[in-house]
């Protein structure tokens, strides 16, 4: 969205330029061809939106209207996923486990993929039932986008600086942590609010697995909640939520900064000789900029793995003694406290159930066997 707010700030420097020269009379020589004008660098205000892009004050409302909605078609669509993924995190089985062989040519034991699973609940639920628990999932992701957007009014980000080189990004270690701690308070903020909403979602969709009816509506369930659990029956799973997102945050941000300070190489260019000139300086470090773009996203993928353990526990201590099947005895011990809840999965080797949902092996735990 900040690209689109900086190319409607472009094409208004280049109407005011068109106006200005309009207006003005024409110049006595004209520039060699050869040797061109530079062209003038449009300014921050410009830069800012402040000329009608998706960043200005009059278009605000207009552009977080348009996050959530974006949001909620991409939750919508992702739903499926999760709520298979839930499943199997609970430890949900209803189909046994097929034989096949791995790379090496050995028999293993292969558990049912996302798309069986997901066929499976059709089965039962029909179409219809592969969105079970989305209403509350949309009302939790809308209300965290929101807060999100409220928070940055409130507390605006301060300028962010651009870093050119290495040089730069070896000196800018202490930008990286300010803009990770605003990062972080605005996450933290917005999921204590909605974590109640996920509660429910996680709630309405394991319901699935002893078939129960319990939680129904978000009204209801929270009267439920309420009633049986008190105030913080909302936010059960909170905390391994908070510190998963916490480590994410410090672990993508810092791992990504050490990386592009200290491991691309700037030297490397896309000019023919290999290397930058004064000719055309401009695309000296065009290379190791475009690592730099999608260091951080690569980043986010390792360490999202690292941290799945901290969703895990989250989600299953959200459904632990709750009234519901899935949450209980044989499916789940009652846990004492999150602490507890891990302690167990690593004991029994599950710290990364649900981790994958296309190749599902049977781990040596199990009571499935080959026969």
């Amino acid at each position: 969205m900040a690209g689109a707010g900086a190319g409607a700030g472009a094409r208004g420097g280049a109407a005011a330029g068109v106006e200005a020269r309009a207006r003005d009379p024409p110049p006595a020589h004209r520039a060699h061809p050869r040797h061109p004008r530079p062209a003038a660098q449009p300014s921050a205000r410009r830069m800012d939106g402040a000329s009608g892009g998706l960043g200005s004050g009059d278009n605000a409302p207009t552009t977080e209207a348009l996050f959530v909605a974006l949001g909620a078609g991409v939750t919508a669509l992702s739903h499926p996923l999760l709520y298979v993924k839930l499943l199997i995190q609970v430890g949900h089985e209803p189909m046994p486990p097929t034989i096949g062989t791995n790379v090496l040519g050995r028999k293993v034991l292969y558990l049912p993929s996302f798309f069986t699973y997901a066929k499976y609940i059709v089965q039962v639920d029909g179409k219809i039932g592969l969105f079970r628990g989305l209403s509350p999932r949309l009302m939790s992701n809308a209300l965290s986008t929101v807060t999100r957007g409220s928070m940055k009014k409130v507390f605006p980000p301060d300028e962010i600086e651009q870093v050119a080189n290495k040089d730069d990004m070896k000196t800018s270690l202490k930008k990286v942590v300010k803009e990770t701690s605003y990062e972080m308070m605005m996450q933290c903020v917005s999921r204590m609010l909605a974590h109640p909403l996920h509660v429910i979602s996680m709630r309405c969709m394991v319901q699935f697995v002893g078939r129960e009816a319990k939680y129904s509506g978000v009204l209801s369930s929270i009267g439920k909640i309420f009633k049986e659990e008190g105030l913080l029956g909302f936010f059960v799973g909170l905390i391994p939520h908070l510190l998963g997102d916490v480590v994410f945050l410090w672990g993508c941000n810092l791992l990504a900064h050490f990386i592009n300070a200290y491991l691309v190489d700037d030297s490397v260019s896309d000019t023919p000789g290999g290397l930058g000139n004064d000719q055309n300086p401009g695309s000296q470090f065009s290379q190791a900029l475009a690592i730099r773009s999608y260091t951080k996203f690569v980043m986010g993928i390792a360490v999202s793995m690292l941290t799945y353990p901290f969703l895990l526990v989250g989600d299953l201590m959200a459904v632990n003694n709750c009234g519901l099947q899935a949450g209980l005895p044989p499916y789940s011990p009652v846990f004492k406290s999150w602490i507890h809840c891990w302690k167990y999965l690593s004991v029994q080797g599950q710290l990364f159930r649900g981790s994958s949902l296309l190749f599902r092996r049977v781990s040596s735990g199990s009571c499935f066997a080959l026969e």
